[in-house]
């Protein structure tokens, strides 16, 4: 018996236009195996809407877009017996990258054909579920900023970033992790589900999606002239050898902050006050993944 499979297109994800994505799908996907639908979003937080009314209906839920995207549509299935599929077409795209999707359109839609499902963890931030990576400081920080951006891809990402560094003032966190406290200094204070915010870029090399464990990732204050190290540490897969980097695994973990300011969910800004609660659900949300992941046995 073929397996129901809804599609959510994002038609405006990552500047890209997906107006001959349906038919790339029809093409190329396994007639044998599924029965597809289609549904496009209109507007934030219609992707999570249309995917919550879709369990039950459908077996397999198929994001196609980019990291909020994802974000959207695994946080209305996450916790049921409804699988994630990924279409890459975000900016950054760091979940789909871990997970080994291609981001060749033609080669993702080949990936579901080979519905290799694993389940892996995911995270709440005071309650708001993540997949891939959560942050406070400057990393959320350029993401408020970007979202108000005409230009996507790597190279606005990276020249919004050049412009920001140079005024941006790090704040002190006070953590309490599993019942341990710490305070730290931090530039940027990320919690990784996954190893890498996106582009390849791994702030945490050995993080894995199906261990319960999120690791807690304080980037601390550098000379600006080390910028350009402490980026190519993360494309090297190193940035945990380095001197600036922290990185405390948890379960349960509290933030205070000297003061209100952005936060980011996968990649998608939020305001956020001074105190926040991070949570690890492990091994909560289905997903078909690439023939690069290594699972956990």
């Amino acid at each position: 018996m073929k397996k129901k499979v809804l599609f959510i297109v994002n038609p405006v994800s990552g500047g890209k236009k997906k107006d001959n994505v349906p038919a790339l799908i029809k093409k190329y996907l396994d007639n044998n195996l599924f029965e597809a639908e289609f549904a496009f979003s209109a507007q934030v937080s219609h992707a999570r809407k249309i995917a919550g009314d879709a369990i039950g209906v459908y077996e397999l839920i198929v994001a196609v877009g980019g990291d909020g995207t994802v974000n959207e549509v695994a946080s209305a299935i996450v916790g049921t017996s409804t699988a994630l599929g990924i279409i890459p077409y975000g900016s950054g795209n760091g979940l789909s990258r871990f997970l080994g999707i291609p981001m060749n359109v033609v080669k993702a839609i080949k990936t579901i054909n080979t519905y290799r499902l694993v389940t892996i963890d995911s995270a709440q931030f005071n309650g708001q579920p993540f997949f891939n990576m959560a942050g406070m400081g400057f990393d959320a920080h350029i993401s408020d900023v970007f979202s108000h951006g005409k230009r996507r891809g790597f190279y606005s990402y990276f020249k919004s970033s050049l412009s920001e560094i140079i005024k941006y003032k790090s704040d002190v966190y006070r953590l309490e992790i599993d019942g341990k406290s710490y305070e730290r200094e931090a530039f940027m204070l990320s919690f990784a589900n996954s190893s890498q915010y996106g582009n390849n870029a791994h702030v945490s090399p050995k993080a894995s999606v199906q261990d319960g464990w999120l690791d807690v990732c304080v980037i601390k204050p550098f000379p600006l002239y080390r910028f350009p190290e402490m980026g190519l540490r993360m494309f090297m897969k190193t940035a945990d050898t380095s001197k600036y980097v922290e990185i405390i695994k948890g379960k349960h973990i509290r933030v205070s902050r000297s003061r209100p300011g952005p936060l980011h969910l996968d990649g998608e800004p939020r305001q956020g006050g001074n105190d926040a609660e991070i949570n690890i659900l492990p091994l909560s949300l289905a997903v078909i993944v690439g023939a690069t992941f290594l699972e956990i046995s």
